[in-house]
């Protein structure tokens, strides 16, 4: 078994500019915003002379962004004019108009009549846009860890060394760069109590794993959903569509299914020139204004799908005024108290809990269960766990930067070498920064302040990698 020790020497000539440790939407918008940035047409400046040395490292074999939740009839939850580049850019050949041109849709996508894309167009438009990458994105490399360079004359860290295993042959190889973008996306998380079981799937795995699973899509099966936000409700609305004579419960904490508030006066928390105005704002003011706007994000679901999903329950009614014996089901107010299997490859045991208490407990006997309780984006404390002794004195948690650069002791990393991340600073950005709507413009600044020096004078211009 290969261990991080095991190292090739490191890769290329020289060092990198930057390597970013992703390649999911974050990155490949950094990416254009790259392009763009050298691309003397869109700028009116003279073409660079040197081309900053760049690498993404993405641990998937391919370009893929959500496969696991790309239902059929899924939409966006946001305008197509929000996409890798317009809000930057209007003029990059990267927006989701151009690539409709190019597919010949531009017209037909018109006569929609719609500011939202499906899911699967969307995805379809980034794959297109990450394909012109491909000669700077290493597929199939894991990054596991970051660690410092080594001091140089100055005494100071002036660069970091990526080491990324590779999945199809276990290498290891390491990386140098001097700035290191960490842009991996949310973890899957799983509530405490819920064991590993194959019969048990987070949301992210619904399209790719649950199939595998239950292969007859005509068997009578019992399917339960646990979550009360926008991907528990669209499994729960699909499962009926994908395996019509199954039973399917959902299992949600709060009283009833509550919709997003996607007003115009609303969204505009989530316009990039709001990310200014967050980080100013002290970590308790913060805290409260997250706390009052989760009604745009968190635990709620789009009105169109609420009012589709109570049709379908109505019918029901009509039908059954019964609901202990409905085929679909929703228990609000329930929590799972414990999920057991007695024998292996059976179907899986959930004793659920009403939030009161009072009610007698229910058990559920399931073919699988699907988890839709989010994601937890850690996952750059574990990468940067060899570097925390680059964190200012007595610092004991990761510090970001307006500029999503990490805070780190400058009197032992030189100026011209720096960590990022990316799309896991909600407390201190905002709402929005895990989400797609200020890719565009973020990316654009984290290009302008990373590779400044790099980029054609004057201004910021704009050609491929």
């Amino acid at each position: 078994m290969s261990r991080v020790s095991d190292t090739v020497p490191t890769l290329g000539d020289g060092v990198y500019d930057m390597i970013c440790v992703g390649f999911g939407p974050a990155s490949l918008a950094i990416a254009i915003a790259l392009h763009d940035a050298l691309d003397p047409q869109l700028s009116g400046s003279p073409a660079a002379t040197h081309r900053p040395k760049v690498c993404f490292l993405e641990k998937q074999k391919q370009f893929k962004w959500h496969s696991g939740m790309l239902l059929p009839g899924s939409k966006m939850q946001i305008s197509f004019i929000k996409d890798l580049a317009t809000v930057r850019e209007p003029r990059s050949e990267f927006t989701f108009l151009n690539y409709l041109k190019s597919q010949g849709r531009l017209l037909s996508f018109t006569n929609l009549g719609t500011f939202l894309p499906s899911r699967l167009e969307f995805e379809d438009y980034m794959r297109w846009c990450a394909n012109r990458f491909e000669d700077v994105v290493a597929y199939g490399q894991e990054v596991q860890e970051v660690v410092a360079g080594g001091a140089e004359a100055s005494g100071l860290t002036q660069s970091f060394l990526v080491r990324s295993k590779d999945l199809n042959s276990g290498v290891i190889s390491t990386r140098r760069t001097r700035h290191v973008v960490i842009a991996v996306g949310g973890k899957p998380r799983m509530p405490h109590g819920i064991p590993q079981n194959p019969r048990i799937m987070h949301s992210s795995a619904y399209c790719t794993t649950l199939p595998d699973l239950l292969k007859d899509h005509s068997s009578p099966y019992h399917i339960a959903v646990l979550g009360g936000g926008q991907s528990a409700a669209e499994i729960f609305h699909d499962l009926s569509k994908r395996y019509p004579n199954a039973k399917t419960t959902l299992i949600m904490r709060d009283s009833a299914l509550r919709p997003s508030d996607d007003s115009p006066f609303v969204n505009e928390i989530f316009d990039p020139g709001r990310i200014e105005e967050f980080y100013a704002l002290s970590s308790e003011e913060r805290r409260i204004s997250i706390a009052a706007d989760r009604a745009t994000n968190y635990s709620v679901v789009r009105l169109e799908l609420i009012e589709q999903i109570y049709q379908d329950m109505y019918m029901q009614r009509i039908k059954n005024p019964d609901s202990s014996t409905w085929q679909h089901r929703i228990l609000p107010r329930h929590t799972i108290e414990g999920v057991y299997q007695i024998r292996t490859n059976e179907c899986l045991k959930i004793h659920l809990q009403t939030a009161d208490n009072r009610r007698q407990k229910e058990v559920l006997e399931v073919d699988a269960l699907m988890v839709a309780t989010g994601y937890t984006r850690n996952t750059y404390e574990e990468l940067l766990s060899k570097v925390q002794n680059l964190r200012p004195t007595g610092s004991i948690h990761w510090g970001v930067n307006r500029n999503y650069s990490v805070i780190l002791d400058r009197a032992k990393v030189g100026s011209r070498a720096g960590i990022w991340l990316q799309g896991c600073n909600e407390s201190t950005h905002g709402l929005s920064d895990s989400l797609l709507s200020v890719l565009a413009s973020r990316a654009g600044e984290l290009v302008e302040s990373i590779l400044r020096e790099h980029l054609p004078k004057p201004g910021r211009a704009r050609a491929l990698l």
